[in-house]
C-alpha cells in the first residue's frame, strides 16, 4: 500500500479517544424504578412442624399490585416464603408479573418495618434485571405493601 493511502496512526487514536469518551459520558441507560402497591389478601400461612409460629412454616400467596397511586391494577405477583426466625423474619421468593414482563426477587422479609430483597432476574423488558427491592407497609391495616423495584 502506498504511503498516501495509509491511515495515520495519531488519526486511528483520536477516532479511538472519541468513541470511548461518547460512551463515558453516555454511559449506561438510565435505570427505571417501578412502584407498585401490593393488597396482600391471599397470603396463607401452613403450619409445618410444631404447632403455631416456627421454624419451617410456609407462607403463600397470589396477589392484585396496582400502580403508584394504588387506583390501577397493573399486575400480580405470587410466590412463597419459608419461616426462619419465627416472630421475626422469613426468607421469601416470588415474581411479579406486568405488562411489560416479569421481576423475580428473593431476600428476608422482616414481620415488622422496611425489607429489601436482591433483584434476581426477569423476563421481556425486565430481561436481565438486577438491583434491589424495597419494601414497606402501606397503610395502617396491615394488609397492603409499597413495593420499590429499583432496577440497575
Amino acid at each position: 500500500m502506498p504511503n498516501s493511502l495509509k491511515p495515520l496512526p495519531c488519526l486511528h487514536l483520536m477516532l479511538i479517544a472519541t468513541i470511548a469518551a461518547v460512551a463515558f459520558v453516555a454511559g449506561p441507560a438510565a435505570a427505571e424504578d417501578v412502584k407498585v402497591i401490593e393488597h396482600a389478601t391471599t397470603d396463607a400461612v401452613t403450619d409445618t412442624g410444631a404447632k403455631g409460629d416456627s421454624a419451617g412454616d410456609i407462607l403463600t400467596f397470589a396477589n392484585e399490585v396496582f400502580d403508584a397511586d394504588d387506583k390501577n391494577k397493573v399486575g400480580t405477583d405470587q410466590g412463597h416464603c419459608i419461616r426462619t426466625v419465627p416472630g421475626k423474619t422469613w426468607e421469601c421468593f416470588w415474581t411479579i408479573a406486568l405488562d411489560k414482563g416479569q421481576i423475580t426477587v428473593e431476600g428476608p422479609f422482616n414481620d415488622t418495618g422496611d425489607s429489601l430483597f436482591a433483584i434476581t432476574g426477569g423476563t421481556g423488558d425486565f430481561a436481565g434485571a438486577k438491583g434491589e427491592l424495597a419494601l414497606s407497609p402501606y397503610g395502617t391495616k396491615g394488609d397492603a405493601y409499597t413495593f420499590i423495584y429499583k432496577l440497575k
